[in-house]
């Protein structure tokens, strides 16, 4: 009995993830349509996608795990950091921004942009590289931390799960496109809020309840951690400098990737921006607030969690393991809602960039919109399959952890593109040289960083912290290089910003009233 109610839930949930994709076909007949929506996305459908796309098993299982047992329940200043800075800060900075001048500039993806902005084809060409190489082990990281609890809830084969998980979010994606996306995001998203704050108020029901709960872990002590008496229940927990750079990472760095950027290409208007941009904080504020502080609590299970044989991805699935059957689906479905969402958003941007910024007039100079349209669809299953790969590799061979795999990939784009982004929508001197040393800064350090850690201050050892150094770094390099190299047509960027300056001629249709003088 307590099978068939897994089950059943699941089957309802693929089906309207599947009819909802293949209902979307309509949408998705032009390369603008099937990548954009056609820019005419609403501000509910467009903070749910950005929402969804931001959290996903990543967060669930692997950071709310890891940085939970580190940090104690001050690990919500993660989640609160991802609403307030990840989610209204870069809503309010970046939306109407990137929404007025991507239009302005045709551009449908991060590299069009570049190309379009820095007047440079090698810009747009680097950048698509980038974002295919770096997407990929970022998608490998969903996989994982949605094998732990279906391990946990059905004993089925990982590798299963990730085969399973990855066709149905194709077949969607394939079909329906970005409005596919969206609105399933959107269900996914009201599931993943449901579910939040039912686990939570779950789990803490198994400890007696919150204040109990908060008193078991003031009694928490770890020597090898802190010899402080309850710091894992303190404001800041035991390492503020570190949780300060998971802060950083997981929320300024959604400036900086591609898939989260992207979201405010399609919004509607201006008035829908600035409703989608509270629907998304609010949003954020449950969802990974609630992630964050679920997390602060593993400790209290630890006389069933062996780190040395699960490690952090172990965590979370242990704390639920004891909740009924039904809540058990509940969860199943609310990660498989974040990570699916979050690796249609993905396999989209991907696809999308290499065909329209890479292999649409450089490898092959005349392509129809009906071949572009196949070729996109083409890389989204070939981008799956790839990350498929490697996820099944990587959980064999024990490669990582999530959180580590998920800090490489965000360190590297995020790196690269969030100050070449930012003074681009901003500022009129930014070079194509300081562009280029943003790229490569970036990508060259958390390489490094895989392969040279020891290498690394013992801060920067971290992928986390490295990530967010290379962040941080970019926001002084662009204007800086900027400085010394040569500067941009003042005709051409003149054009590039002219799209904030537009005049509108309006009719007086009452025009009595006293005249105007020659004196005034």
């Amino acid at each position: 009995m307590d099978m068939a109610i897994k089950l059943g839930m699941l089957v309802v949930f693929f089906g309207i993830m599947l009819g909802t994709g293949f209902y979307c076909r309509k949408h998705s007949t032009d390369v603008d349509g099937f990548v954009l929506g056609g820019r005419s996305v609403g501000p509910w459908l467009t903070a749910f996608a950005y929402g969804t796309s931001y959290f996903s098993a990543v967060v669930f299982v692997g950071y709310a795990g890891q940085f939970g047992w580190k940090y104690g329940i001050a690990a919500t200043w993660a989640g609160i950091g991802n609403a307030l800075i990840g989610s209204l800060m870069a809503w309010a900075v970046l939306g109407r921004r990137t929404r007025v001048m991507t239009q302005h500039l045709d551009s449908a993806t991060m590299p069009q942009f570049f190309e379009a902005r820095f007047d440079s084809k090698a810009l747009k060409l680097a950048s698509s590289v980038i974002i295919f190489i770096f997407l990929i082990p970022y998608t490998a990281s969903l996989y994982n931390g949605l094998s732990r609890l279906f391990g946990m809830a059905f004993d089925i084969d990982y590798s299963v799960c990730v085969i399973a998980m990855a066709i149905l979010t194709g077949i969607y994606v394939i079909a329906g496109g970005y409005m596919a996306t969206a609105i399933n995001d959107f269900i996914q998203g009201m599931i993943m809020l449901v579910g939040i704050v039912a686990v939570i108020g779950a789990v803490l029901k198994t400890q007696g309840g919150l204040m109990e709960a908060l008193e078991g872990l003031a009694k928490v002590t770890d020597p090898a951690v802190s010899d402080t008496p309850g710091v894992f229940n303190s404001f800041l927990g035991p390492d503020p400098i570190n949780l300060l750079g998971v802060v950083l990472l997981t929320s300024l760095g959604t400036w900086g990737l591609p898939q989260m950027v992207q979201k405010f290409y399609a919004i509607k208007s201006e008035k829908a921006i600035n409703k989608g941009m509270i629907i998304s904080t609010v949003f954020a504020m449950v969802v990974a607030g609630g992630c964050y502080f679920l997390g602060g609590f593993g400790r209290l299970f630890s006389d069933k969690i062996d780190l040395a044989q699960g490690g952090y991805d172990s965590i979370i699935p242990t704390m639920l393991s004891e909740l009924s059957p039904f809540l058990i689906s509940v969860v199943v479905i609310l990660v498989l809602s974040a990570s699916m969402s979050t690796l249609s958003s993905l396999v989209l941007a991907s696809s999308s960039t290499l065909t329209l910024d890479f292999i649409k007039g450089t490898v092959v100079k005349e392509l129809s919109v009906k071949k572009q349209l196949l070729i996109i669809r083409i890389l989204i299953a070939v981008f799956i399959g790839i990350s498929v790969v490697i996820a099944i590799i990587q959980y064999k061979s024990n490669i990582t952890f999530i959180a580590q795999l998920m800090g490489v990939s965000w360190g590297a784009l995020a790196g690269a593109f969030l100050a070449p982004f930012l003074y681009g929508l901003y500022w009129k001197k930014a070079t194509v040289a300081s562009v280029w040393v943003s790229f490569l800064f970036s990508t060259v350090v958390m390489v490094a960083n895989i392969f040279a850690k020891q290498a690394f201050p013992a801060l920067l050892q971290s992928p986390i912290n490295a990530g967010v150094f290379c962040m941080l770094a970019g926001l002084v390099i662009v204007p800086v290089v900027s400085l010394f190299t040569k500067a941009p047509r003042a005709e051409y960027v003149d054009h590039v910003f002219s799209c904030y300056d537009t005049k509108v001629v309006v009719s007086v249709t009452d025009a009595i009233g006293e005249p105007i003088s020659k004196e005034e």
